[in-house]
């Protein structure tokens, strides 16, 4: 039986932490490479730990991830894109924030509406992709129609960057959505049966 005290909760959170932070620098556990553009897969872990703590909490990780693709738009871009639109925080951590307090919400709120467990983390995970990927995407549609983003995104005139990006949310944003969507179940059902022992 898991005693749940304050200094567990803490001691949780900073392992989720922990995850993200392996997460955003060791190639492959958070980011798959796929020419120019990166499968995201941080919102899992970002989704779980709001299922588990809370919205609260699931924001605070959100946030952590976004100021770690922050930095890392800096110190480590993985393409010309990253230092081009991740550099500024309304692209790189806001969205990154509303993703773990909605999926904190979205799963309190549909486990309230006396949702089935399964259902409730499915649409929790997709629902937390989703944001992810419309919030980046539609960000970087309003704040970079320049020509350097419309060539980092091989197309010559920024006037096309907004038919570059849906395809994006094509291409990135229905696998994640996917992978969220199948992963978030399989993972967070076991932790909430030993979480709420």
């Amino acid at each position: 039986m898991i005693k749940q005290t304050k200094a567990f909760h803490l001691a949780i959170l900073a392992l989720f932490i922990a995850i993200v932070i392996l997460q955003s620098f060791v190639p492959f556990l958070g980011y798959i490479p796929v020419g120019p553009i990166n499968i995201t897969i941080v919102q899992i872990t970002v989704i779980i730990a709001a299922v588990l703590l809370g919205p609260k909490d699931g924001a605070l990780l959100g946030l952590v991830w976004g100021l770690l693709s922050w930095v890392r738009a800096f110190v480590a871009p993985t393409s010309p894109l990253s230092t081009l639109v991740f550099t500024n925080p309304l692209v790189s951590v806001v969205p990154r924030v509303l993703v773990g307090l909605f999926a904190g919400y979205v799963f309190l709120w549909l486990t309230r509406a006396h949702w089935r467990q399964t259902w409730a983390l499915i649409v929790t995970g997709s629902v937390g992709s989703a944001l992810n990927t419309l919030l980046v995407v539609g960000l970087i549609g309003i704040f970079y129609r320049t020509p350097a983003v419309a060539h980092a995104y091989g197309v010559s005139s920024p006037a096309l960057l907004g038919n570059v990006l849906m395809t994006l949310v094509g291409t990135n944003g229905i696998p994640e959505l996917i992978l969220s969507a199948i992963v978030v179940p399989i993972i967070a059902t076991p932790l909430l049966k030993l979480w709420r022992r």
